[in-house]
């Protein structure tokens, strides 16, 4: 099922199931302000698009901060969940739906894949010892590890031996390394695609997918043998079809397989290893896409709470207001590479691209409106020079500019097209001086400049859209425009 720009594909976009052991952060924030700016451009095309977040809620790590908090497993996830989802609707996340790992929907549709992997033979019973990292909640192979530590951690696993259950990954090795080839857009930037063929050189291990209740009872029973609980990376990779209603769900068969999963490098292993090679043991299509984005650091260093530099998205946006907080965490990261955050470069892009190139040339074009036109946007005229016809022709071809950024998954470059253009307005303003031309009674010209710069204002508005809903709805309507930025044919222009 392909996607498409023209009105006839279907998007889904997924962010990862946020694990609900702590507070919503920066990395949360861009992931999910991310999906949703892709989500609003698709809408903003006419494509069917359906976007899901949520929160994995199975696993040891919650079970301990719940217990260091006093509180039970389910009433600790419904109180860190609701942060999340609060956070969503303060940060103008337009998600379709919300999923949940504690919900029966979700528990039911669990147990079914668990039990028709077991029935074809690719799940088997056996004793097991090796490096276990609980920051990670998965034993970790020597390879993996750096100097005897687990690399995402930094800690020292420790050994456990136990039985379990092993999910027969092993036998899709050769598999998904052919379809990695035969398909280079399912693992997207290529470097992260390489690093997975890369890891793929050596041979794969099986996946072991329970825990035996006598270590951990927080999980989805296994519904072949209730004296162990699923491993949560099994459980929670599950929510992208579950939340769809799989097998027999309208969603599912809307808008499965064309979908592309969101994440951080940090997940990259589970969700280009795992989570294929078990859709193939499950006979389910795969998915479309993968698309994997950089750490933020803050202050070019790492966020970590040791150094105590965790950067809250409410407490910006509280501060600079929604709109400039999400434009800022699209403009300055480029998709598959980190980035860093600090203050002082938010406020320099909040003043320099925002209020002073796109509020002055609002402001003046809208006050010179006032003045010279009875408050209204002439009509354009038929003035022929080659100064405007070239900025026709730069108004005009941004907005294939923009739908080739996005194609391409680079949001940010979608932003510059579109900062461009508000320099190329603000400089045509200046070199045709139409506050000159009316002194000397030159009308024409007046009306040409300043309806070709309401029209670049208008793109501005709908091109910023996916990333400014407010802000763009609100330049959009000082236009005369009514109700919200929509997407027209540049002919109608």
């Amino acid at each position: 099922m392909q996607t498409s720009q023209d009105g006839t594909g279907r998007f889904y976009i997924t962010t990862p199931i946020y694990y609900m052991n702590a507070l919503p952060h920066l990395g949360h924030a861009y992931t999910t302000v991310l999906c949703d700016v892709m989500a609003r451009y698709h809408r903003l095309w006419g494509d069917d698009t359906y976007y899901l977040t949520g929160s994995d809620e199975h696993g040891e790590k919650i079970a301990q901060a719940a217990l260091a908090s006093g509180e039970s497993p389910q009433a600790f996830v419904d109180r860190i969940s609701l942060a999340f989802r609060e956070t969503w609707v303060k940060l103008g996340i337009s998600n379709n739906d919300f999923i949940r790992t504690t919900e029966p929907r979700h528990q039911a549709v669990v147990q079914r894949i668990l039990q028709e992997i077991y029935d074809r033979g690719d799940i088997y019973f056996g004793s097991y010892g090796g490096q276990y990292c609980l920051g990670c909640e998965r034993f970790l192979a020597e390879r993996e590890l750096v100097d005897g530590r687990c690399p995402d951690h930094g800690t020292e696993p420790a050994y456990i031996e136990e039985k379990n259950y092993f999910f027969r990954m092993s036998k899709y090795q050769d598999w998904l390394i052919a379809y990695l080839n035969e398909h280079p857009d399912a693992v997207q930037p290529e470097q992260y695609r390489g690093e997975v063929l890369s890891f793929l050189r050596s041979p794969l291990e099986d996946l072991c997918i329970s825990r035996p209740k006598s270590r951990l009872t927080w999980g989805i029973p296994l519904p072949f043998d209730d004296n162990y609980v699923t491993y949560v990376w099994f459980d929670a990779l599950i929510n992208y079809i579950s939340a769809l209603g799989y097998p027999d769900g309208e969603l599912y068969q809307r808008y499965w397989p064309a979908a592309y999963h969101v994440t951080a490098k940090d997940i990259l292993k589970p969700h280009a290893i795992y989570w294929p090679t078990m859709l193939k043991a499950a006979g389910i299509p795969v998915y479309r896409g993968l698309r994997v984005h950089g750490y933020w650091g803050v202050d070019q260093a790492k966020m970590s709470k040791s150094r105590g530099n965790v950067v809250r998205p409410l407490d910006l946006s509280d501060k600079y207001g929604v709109d400039a907080f999400r434009y800022f965490l699209i403009r300055e990261m480029t998709f598959g590479q980190d980035a860093s955050f600090s203050e002082e470069a938010f406020v320099m892009r909040y003043n320099a691209e925002l209020a002073n190139d796109l509020g002055n040339l609002l402001n003046r074009t809208l006050h010179m409106i006032g003045r010279y036109c009875d408050g209204r946007i002439p009509s354009p005229g038929d003035e022929q020079t080659e100064e405007r016809r070239t900025f026709i022709e730069r108004v005009l071809s941004t907005p294939a500019q923009v739908r080739q950024a996005i194609s391409d998954w680079n949001p940010q470059g979608a932003v510059l097209a579109t900062l461009e253009l508000v320099r190329a307005a603000n400089l045509y303003l200046e070199l045709r001086a139409p506050w000159t031309a009316y002194k000397r009674g030159d009308q024409a010209h007046v009306n040409a400049t300043l309806y070709d710069v309401a029209s670049a204002l208008r793109w501005t508005a709908i091109l910023l859209y996916p990333v400014m809903p407010g802000k763009m709805t609100a330049l959009w309507q000082a236009l005369g425009q009514p109700g919200q930025p929509a997407w027209q044919d540049a002919r109608e222009w």
